[in-house]
């Protein structure tokens, strides 16, 4: 019959601070990757970002302000209205 080791085992000891570092290990293996997937998606999010911003800018530089737009009208009304009241 085999009999249980005694804590002060050193075969024991060696053997389960083994197996503790092989779960250690493959717990970190495990981390590294999920840290490696969220930094590749990460640097992902990053350039669509960039991108967005600068089609944002284009849009933003080719449109025309909503105060031109106003000023333009105001005076095209005004010589629509100048025109009809002058005498013909």
């Amino acid at each position: 019959m085999n009999e249980p080791s005694s804590p002060s085992d050193p075969i024991a000891f060696a053997v389960e601070l083994e197996r503790l570092r092989g779960t250690v290990e493959a717990g970190f293996a495990r981390v590294d990757g999920s840290l490696a997937l969220l930094v590749q998606r990460s640097d992902q999010i990053d350039r669509r970002l960039a991108d967005h911003e600068q089609r944002l800018d284009s849009l933003e530089r080719s449109r025309w302000p909503l105060a031109s737009i106003g000023a333009l009208a105001a005076v095209a009304t005004v010589v629509v209205t100048a025109w009809e009241l002058a005498p013909h």
